[in-house]
């Protein structure tokens, strides 16, 4: 066995996880995109998941969990986490209350899973800096909606034909 190997399978002791959420009509089709570096910022893991319909602050949430769920999987130890979502970092905080019924479990969820790091970075990134994940959730919904190179907007897909309806 290769000593490399043998720190593969144990797992990277620290990793970054990019995340978003989106929402097409807020509440609307969501999904959330998640990315995952490992130390040296090689990307090791990225999902796009279709959520159905749900508000842009669930999708955010979704993707923090989502991602969570796969550093302890991965046996991460530090963990970063970047969003460019600013309600979910100052909620995570204690700087904002959750109110909304349907973010408190999600909330919840969240805090939870994150007391199972030894270190738990969570900061807030302008959106330039988190356009991979961006790609990722709105992927996402694209892929429901059936759309091949172009956005979908809140009403559906984008028509072929600029000159269609």
């Amino acid at each position: 066995m290769q000593i490399g190997e043998s720190l593969w399978r144990e797992g990277p002791q620290k990793i970054t996880i990019f995340i978003d959420g989106c929402a097409r009509g807020n509440p609307g089709p969501a999904g959330c995109g998640v990315i995952i570096a490992d130390a040296d910022g090689r990307t090791i893991l990225e999902k796009a998941r279709y959520l159905g319909k749900a508000t842009n602050n669930v999708a955010e949430y979704t993707a923090l969990i989502d991602g969570l769920r796969e550093a302890v999987d991965l046996g991460a130890r530090e963990v970063a986490v970047r969003t460019d979502s600013e309600l979910v970092v100052r909620q995570l905080k204690g700087e904002y209350k959750v109110r909304d019924v349907k973010l408190k479990t999600l909330f919840a969820e969240a805090q939870r899973l994150s007391r199972g790091f030894a270190v738990l970075d969570l900061a807030h990134v302008e959106r330039e800096n988190n356009k991979e994940a961006d790609r990722l959730a709105n992927r996402a919904v694209d892929s429901f909606l059936g759309v091949k190179g172009k956005r979908a907007t809140a009403a559906g897909p984008p028509n072929a034909d600029p000159e269609e309806g």
